[in-house]
């Protein structure tokens, strides 16, 4: 049986507070992504962010169809060798599924904890997948000659411009009169 995977598109933007031993980080901090101990990325290193890098390095990455998180292991290169500062997990459900398309742009930010498992400051990121291509009929493709398009979306003020919309669903199952 094949599995399907998927390509994600990670930029690492920045992180905020970064500490080791209660100590602010004072450069070379860098990020490993990794979706498992064979398919991991690493950013450029920060030489001189200190305790709030940035990086806006993208990486891209296959997701097999059976991951469950993508680590964000934060570490810095010293005098002494490589320390790590802080690990964050992201569940693949924070961007695959949910409310907004998976192929959208994303932005997101999560708490960094060091080894001890303690807070760390925060790393923010960017993600868009890349799903794979259905098997489909060339004609559905959009390959099948005077097929007619499909218009799929909200239109927008009357235009002609389907567009995704995005919201939160609302449940009417409370009476109305508990709502006050």
């Amino acid at each position: 049986m094949e599995t399907k995977s998927r390509t994600l598109e990670i930029t690492v933007l920045s992180a905020e507070d970064l500490r080791i031993d209660n100590k602010p980080v004072k450069k070379n901090a860098y990020i490993v992504v990794s979706v498992d101990p064979f398919n991991n990325k690493a950013t450029k290193v920060d030489g001189e962010g200190g305790s709030y890098p940035s990086w806006n390095d993208k990486l891209v990455v296959e997701i097999p169809s059976q991951t469950r998180f993508v680590t964000l292991l934060v570490k810095c290169k010293g005098s002494r060798g490589e320390k790590t500062v802080g690990l964050a997990r992201i569940p693949v459900t924070d961007f695959v599924g949910g409310y907004s398309p998976a192929a959208c742009l994303q932005f997101l930010s999560y708490r960094l904890r060091d080894p001890k498992g303690l807070k760390n400051g925060i790393i923010n990121v960017s993600l868009r997948v890349k799903e794979p291509l259905q098997d489909c009929s060339s004609q559905a493709a959009g390959g099948g000659g005077n097929a007619a398009a499909i218009e799929m979306g909200i239109p927008i003020d009357g235009r002609r411009d389907y567009g995704v919309v995005t919201g939160i669903p609302i449940w009417t199952g409370y009476p109305s009169n508990s709502l006050y």
